[in-house]
């Protein structure tokens, strides 16, 4: 009997196409999603969301994260619809009229809104003028964005019960800042295991370096989703 593919998003941030789609490639009999970044996106355009998706019928998560005026934001999100991701993100700092244009212009994808990136900490908000600490800030921009239509929210695990608890169990969380025990946290400043995130209420776990950056991609990938079905049979 197959194993369902796990809820992670494997982070596909490669120096080139070929390895992108071959790490794509090893995955996918593991994990629910493929995420193509901004790096891979402006390198390579649609071929980048080609490639990935190869023959195979794994969900694509397309990292963009647009941020600008809402007539800027529609056009680029209508641009990119027909290449049928899953999730497209935008940044919930554009705010409602922004978010709305986004959703209004690509209905066949679930609009995911950026709250706080994993990588900053307390002391980067107050630096950048976004009133803090960063679990109040993520709750209010996450209400923010499910008012303004956003059907998904991108948050760390460290607030993922809180945001759980804010915008009800219909919004998809996708959280970012996922790492196995005993894996660097490398640029992410708030971190949590992909058990302790899913407990927290995570829908989707974006893990990126710990498989990717792996001997095997492909057992990496096995090996964290094993140990998340073992966490699911053995809860209460």
């Amino acid at each position: 009997m197959t194993a369902v593919p796990a809820p992670i998003a494997v982070a596909l941030d490669a120096p080139d196409l070929e390895t992108a789609a071959r790490w794509a490639t090893l995955v996918t009999p593991h994990v629910s999603t493929v995420k193509v970044g901004l790096e891979l996106y402006l390198r390579y355009g649609p071929d980048a969301v080609a490639s990935v998706r190869g023959a195979s019928r794994v969900q694509v998560f397309l990292d963009l994260k647009l941020h600008d005026i809402p007539a800027t934001v529609a056009a680029a999100a209508r641009g990119v619809a027909r290449l049928r991701p899953a999730y497209l993100t935008v940044h919930a700092a554009g705010g409602p009229a922004m978010i709305r244009a986004a959703v209004e212009a690509a209905p066949s994808t679930r609009i995911a809104a950026v709250t706080v990136l994993t990588s900053l900490g307390d002391a980067d908000l107050g630096a950048i003028g976004l009133a803090g600490p960063a679990s109040d800030a993520v709750r209010r921009l996450a209400v923010l964005a499910v008012d303004a239509g956003a059907q998904a929210l991108v948050c760390s695990p460290q607030e993922a019960a809180a945001v759980r608890g804010e915008v009800g169990p219909d919004i998809t969380l996708i959280t970012p800042g996922v790492r196995p025990t005993g894996a660097a946290n490398q640029d992410q400043a708030r971190v949590a295991t992909p058990e302790a995130a899913l407990e927290a209420g995570a829908d989707l776990l974006v893990i990126g370096r710990p498989i990717t950056g792996a001997p095997d991609p492909g057992a990496a990938a096995a090996a964290i989703a094993a140990a998340l079905r073992r966490s699911y049979a053995d809860a209460p």
